[in-house]
């Protein structure tokens, strides 16, 4: 009978072992870093909530506590109770939604003529809008408020804080939308005009809808601009009549008093839209936001 020669088995060195008991460092000082940003950016947010949930005393406690002893909805509900609160609250709402559908509308038909037609001077065009982003808007002040408080008197109104409002948006939407409507073959286009549509009717109905991520991702960060934005609202406006509520939260404020869980409680429920927002198209904001990194 034969004997079967017999198999070495495979030796497992050192170095083999170390291989695979090596710790991914590299994996984990990504979660690690994932971890760390993520508590930046969310300890303020807690740190408003547990304010605005504690009472006086505890709010003027020191040391400050981490954990809230007390639970008290009076804040929230000096907050409704206000008088300056919800109008500020509905002129923020107003002067943002307006802000955006404008900035869309003027930026579709800007980033179209610039990535679709040929003409002299069009990267200096597209340079020089970007350029406005970069101008200090505190300079704008000033002369804004000479220009809406004399010749054209439009002093806390809506348009004296729109106008100024889409300075801020409308260049970061033209460039947003420019590269996506050059990503797209114009060969669309042409085959919707051979049968007969406008290049007006292609672009709102061919166009625009294939770009659909990237105009949500520019009317969702338009949004959040203007919904945030105070130095224009402290400057332009001087009631509640057109004053949106990053400026008058500031009016729970007295002498010699700083109201913090009515502030801490205002900013809470200035935020909820925002979060609401995003979370509902966050898919689009995501596609949006990705949509020119992976397209070659």
């Amino acid at each position: 009978m034969a004997l079967q020669p017999q198999i070495p088995l495979p030796v497992t060195t050192y170095q083999q072992r170390s291989q695979h008991t090596r710790w991914p460092w590299g994996q984990l000082m990504r979660y690690v870093s994932v971890v760390l940003i993520v508590l930046v950016a969310l300890l303020p947010l807690y740190w408003t909530f547990i304010t605005s949930i504690k009472n006086a005393i505890e709010i003027n406690a020191s040391p400050p506590t981490l954990l809230p002893h007390s639970f008290v909805l009076s804040n929230y509900v000096d907050v409704f109770n206000s008088a300056f609160f919800l109008p500020t609250l509905r002129n923020s709402a107003i002067i943002a939604t307006v802000t955006t559908v404008l900035a869309l509308i003027f930026g579709i038909f800007c980033a179209y003529a610039l990535a679709r037609m040929k003409f002299i001077g069009q990267s200096a065009v597209l340079a020089a809008v970007l350029s406005v982003n970069m101008f200090p808007f505190i300079a704008m002040i000033g002369p804004l408020f000479v220009l809406f408080s004399g010749p054209i008197y439009i002093y806390n109104t809506y348009p004296a804080l729109i106008i100024p409002d889409l300075v801020l948006t409308l260049p970061l939407t033209i460039w947003f939308l420019t590269s996506f409507f050059k990503d797209l073959p114009p060969d669309l286009e042409e085959a919707a005009r051979v049968d007969g549509a406008s290049r007006l009717y292609a672009l709102w109905k061919i166009i625009v809808p294939l770009t659909a991520p990237g105009v949500f991702a520019a009317a969702i960060l338009s949004f959040i601009a203007v919904w945030n934005d105070f130095l224009f609202g402290l400057n332009l406006t001087s009631d509640v009549e057109a004053q949106p509520v990053t400026v008058g939260i500031t009016r729970f404020n007295s002498e010699h008093v700083i109201a913090y869980g009515q502030l801490a409680a205002a900013a809470i429920i200035v935020t909820i839209p925002l979060v609401i927002l995003v979370l509902l198209f966050q898919r689009r904001i995501v596609a949006g936001l990705t949509a020119g990194a992976v397209k070659g």
